[in-house]
């Protein structure tokens, strides 16, 4: 019987939007929403509302299966972060069946990764700055920069295989449809299977059978706890990606041993504690979408059960291609969710232009670290879902809304006033809407940003603004108008600093150098170490040319979040030779003269560039606010900082309205 397509995305999209059997599920589509733990848990280790919130928007994006990540299932010795959802803790029942039925009634399957960090919880760990545990037990003892770590005794390896056991059969109890052992990202099991952490001479030590006896075993406990057809989920690396861990061909050896034990495989790489191999483990904007591919693709060829990839996907045509060529049988997403929870019905209904891409920034993962909550630079309700819930109404009278500048914070401000039924004008003084987007999406490894300014000026051409391009706003302006309420988001403007020379005809400022690259002489001169003179060295690196970069500071990029920074560092120390504690005291023709610890020497250079950050236009915004009633401001012009913040002050600023 032939079935007729009610939707665009499975035309375009067949194999991806195709079902399958998983156990005693049939999943709707080969989409998954990858274990994800944002830290909006409660001290005891017990989820909140807010957390019940985040995951329930996922299923409404409509994936199959909704995954919460790292669930402590031993919490005496296995919490590896500050605060995690413990399963063994008293009184946890209710916010996991809270959860679980919120996820199914929201239209997909519950799903839950079982972890226990090993001797990370003992330690301090990247995703948290204390030590959880009062000991740290490991594979082996060994003595670490963060502190001493016993070996794990035998009683303690058969106590944390049955509390596997235990965790599974409560999370079937509280509705979970499916459980997930994690024995990836340099974890327990991914610890006892690595033969340079492993070192013991028991049964549990020695060769690759004995390393992984450990997980075989909980894998068997975690069947009993579950019960014949309960899918089970098991996450292990195609590549531990060190020299001394496993590779490949011993995770397929890993994977075969797992086969009969499992319903499907989620292949990803790396050890989330490595900083170096972090941004490969979640690839960050350096490599290209879908790089981890290939392990899942490799292992596929040797079991016999499901395997789904990983590898900061994005596209839902990329997505096709994977699975119609039998690279893996799903695709599970983590940050593209975060960016956009409906990347899944958008794609079914064959609106995938408008899908919200993520910019592998890392400020979900350094909101987490940081506030114990979670965020994304491009989805302002990304963390807020339950406040989200109770948006304002409707406003009760249609206003005349005067947006003044056309950037981020401008288009996100346009599109949400024109949503709510307002009457906007967007005026831009420059030929075209994007702002400061234009400069930062200009480098090859910036496409991500690219891409997100067409999505925000496909919504404004979309949503009925009237957009009025090389308008400056105004007070004459505004008066002839007569707004009922203004938007200011003027943007910001490069700072550039009295520096005798500055105005030499071979200095440049950042953004202009992005643009046009051609301007740019071989030798370079970058004035400021932060983000933008960091990026414009790698960019200007990668078309040929030998960039010096001069920072105040003690260290380039000091300010971006550590999870971004460990994928820009190896960057710019290719492609630039960096001068720290050192300031510019003069740009004269031939370059620039430098001052170190009261000494002073020339670097020579083509072209100069001004990367010295940007200032807020206050006078110009105070001129503006004083010539109406109602006024917002933001972005830039507002608080110069991340697009984070322009979206997010323009989103909320246009609810008010």
């Amino acid at each position: 019987m032939e079935i007729d397509h009610e939707y665009q995305g499975k035309r375009d999209y067949p194999n991806l939007f195709s079902p399958i059997r998983i156990g005693n599920i049939r999943l709707k589509n080969r989409i998954i929403a990858a274990p994800t733990s944002p830290s909006m848990i409660t001290a005891d280790g017990h989820i909140t509302p807010e957390m019940t919130a985040y995951l329930e928007e996922k299923a409404r994006g409509g994936v199959s299966v909704v995954t919460y990540g790292e669930a402590i299932v031993h919490s005496a010795t296995g919490k590896s972060h500050n605060k995690q959802l413990q399963l063994d803790s008293f009184g946890v029942k209710q916010g996991l069946a809270q959860t679980a039925r919120a996820i199914h009634n929201a239209g997909a399957y519950a799903n839950i990764q079982l972890s226990h960090g090993g001797k990370y919880g003992g330690l301090s760990s990247v995703g948290g700055d204390q030590q959880c545990c009062v000991t740290a037990y490991g594979p082996s003892a060994e003595v670490t920069p963060m502190g001493e770590v016993k070996e794990m005794p035998k009683e303690m390896i058969y106590e944390i295989i049955d509390s596997y056991k235990t965790s599974a059969r409560l999370c079937k109890d509280c509705g979970f449809d499916m459980v997930m052992v994690h024995a990836a990202h340099g974890w327990l099991f991914s610890q006892f299977l690595s033969p340079a952490q492993n070192r013991r001479t028991d049964e549990f030590g020695g060769s690759l059978e004995n390393r992984a006896r450990f997980l075989l075993m909980t894998l068997n406990a975690v069947r009993e706890g579950v019960g014949p057809g309960f899918p089970i989920e098991i996450r292990i690396s195609g590549d531990d990606l060190t020299d001394t861990g496993l590779g490949l061909p011993d995770c397929i050896q890993v994977a075969k041993m797992a086969d009969d034990k499992v319903d499907l495989f989620n292949i990803s790489c790396g050890n989330h504690e490595d900083p170096d191999v972090f941004c490969r483990t979640h690839p960050s904007a350096f490599y290209e979408r879908g790089v981890n591919v290939y392990l899942a693709a490799e292992i596929k060829k040797h079991v016999k059960t499901p395997v789904a990839c990983v590898g900061s996907l994005n596209d839902p045509a990329q997505m096709e291609k994977i699975i119609a060529s039998g690279q893996a049988d799903l695709v599970e997403l983590g940050r593209a969710l975060l960016a956009d929870p409906y990347l899944p019905k958008k794609a079914l209904a064959g609106n995938a232009e408008d899908i919200t891409p993520c910019l592998r920034c890392y400020e979900c993962f350094g909101e987490t670290s940081k506030c114990e909550t979670v965020k994304c630079t491009v989805n302002p309700t990304m963390g807020q879902q339950l406040s989200s819930k109770f948006i304002p109404p409707q406003p009760e009278r249609v206003k005349k809304v005067l947006i003044a500048g056309g950037g981020p914070a401008g288009m996100q401000a346009a599109v949400t006033a024109a949503k709510r039924g307002h009457e906007v004008i967007l005026a831009e003084k420059a030929d075209q809407l994007g702002g400061n987007l234009h400069a930062a999406g200009a480098a090859y490894f910036k496409k991500d940003i690219h891409d997100y300014l067409q999505v925000l000026k496909r919504r404004v051409e979309r949503s009925g603004v009237r957009v009025e391009l090389n308008t400056e706003v105004t007070e004459s302006y505004i008066k002839e108008l007569s707004p009922d309420a203004l938007i200011v988001a003027l943007g910001s403007k490069q700072w550039v600093p009295s520096i005798p020379g500055i105005d030499l005809p071979h200095v440049i400022m950042a953004a202009e150098a992005e643009l046009h690259p051609e301007q740019i002489g071989t030798r370079v001169v970058i004035m400021g170490g932060g983000l933008v003179g960091s990026e414009a060295a790698i960019s200007l690196h990668s078309k040929g040319c030998r960039c010096t970069i001069i920072e105040m500071k003690p260290a380039v990029a000091e300010d971006v979040n550590s999870f971004y920074r460990g994928g820009l560092m190896p960057e710019v120390k290719k492609a630039a030779v960096i001068h720290v504690n050192t300031r510019v005291k003069e740009i004269i023709p031939k370059g620039v003269i430098c001052e170190k610890q009261g000494k002073t020497f020339i670097k020579e250079a083509d072209s100069v560039l001004c990367a010295m950050g940007f200032r807020s236009p206050y006078e110009e915004v105070d001129r503006l606010c004083e010539s109406v009633g109602e006024y917002y401001i933001v972005g830039d012009c507002k608080n110069t900082g991340q697009i984070y913040q322009a979206v997010n002050d323009a989103y909320y600023a246009a609810l008010l309205l």
